[in-house]
């Protein structure tokens, strides 16, 4: 790999973690409407995944959709904007957190909701003939909803051209992985016929790897596929909602953070520079933002 391409997702990856922190620091402020699900300790998986997207494929996230947001292109300043019910929103101020509209990304906060819509997203563009795919993000979480394993059924069936990224991060809100899910994740996608891949990474590089060679599959055989991210959240559910042992988070900083080990790889003069570049730039956005108009 280059070092302009390794500079890039590092870039991206801070970009993600420094828009994040900053919800976290501010939120509490009452800078923020609604709710919100911060997207820290899993930037790797959408910036490895996105990495690989072309101009017309479709991208479905879900209530966690900042990191995917914002690895698509997406502008921090419109997003913190969003947040702040602010007119110069994504969706003009209207959708918050969850619910965002930009090109061809789309979040949806239902959970297991996005799954249908993104696989008749497939089915449009295989019949349109366009050469786009879909792919939509999921967590553990969402494998207790049966509106899952339909779309699984159907994605299979016809044929349709996704992408089924779902991202075990082993804790659905404060529900531990061993408590709500039996079975393995890998069967609940051979039982419908759909090749699946397991990756337990937070290596952007390896998880760009990966995503480049299903999505390839995906575009040529025009049929689903699923990866499996094994991935680490380190922080809440939502705003401040951890029942977890702080120690383990501690821990999981440590062993799996996408940005200390994506980092090693860069000068420490360029890491440094894309850092603070980022800092400012981020903070800038949020006050920007702050400073814009409500909807009338």
């Amino acid at each position: 790999m280059s070092m302009e391409f390794n500079q890039s997702l590092y870039r991206s990856l801070y970009i993600i973690r420094r828009f994040e922190e900053t919800v976290m620091e501010n939120f509490p402020r009452g800078s923020f409407f609604g709710t919100t699900h911060t997207y820290l300790g899993q930037e790797a998986n959408a910036v490895g995944v996105i990495t690989h997207i072309q101009e017309n494929d479709i991208i479905f996230s879900n209530h966690r959709s900042h990191g995917h947001f914002l690895a698509y292109g997406g502008d921090p300043r419109a997003l913190f904007a969003e947040l702040m019910g602010r007119a110069t929103g994504v969706c003009g101020g209207r959708g918050g957190s969850q619910h965002l509209h930009w090109r061809n990304f789309y979040s949806n906060g239902v959970l297991g909701g996005i799954i249908p819509i993104a696989t008749g997203m497939a089915l449009a563009e295989k019949y349109k003939q366009t050469g786009a795919v879909a792919v939509t993000f999921l967590g553990d979480g969402t494998l207790g909803e049966g509106v899952v394993y339909e779309a699984f059924n159907m994605a299979s069936l016809w044929k349709a051209p996704i992408l089924f990224v779902l991202e075990n991060n082993h804790i659905a809100q404060t529900t531990e992985l061993n408590l709500a899910l039996a079975g393995d994740i890998c069967g609940r996608f051979s039982a419908f016929g759909i090749p699946s891949y397991s990756l337990s990474s937070s290596d952007v590089l390896e998880i760009s790897s990966v995503t480049s060679e299903l999505l390839s599959q995906v575009r040529q055989e025009q049929h689903p596929f699923g990866l499996i991210i094994d991935t680490h959240r380190f922080g809440p559910h939502s705003k401040g909602d951890d029942t977890r042992d702080p120690m383990l988070v501690q821990q999981m900083r440590l062993e799996f953070d996408p940005l200390q080990i994506h980092g090693q790889r860069l000068d420490e003069t360029d890491r440094v520079a894309i850092e603070s570049d980022v800092h400012l730039a981020v903070q800038n956005a949020f006050d920007q933002a702050s400073k814009d108009p409500f909807p009338v």
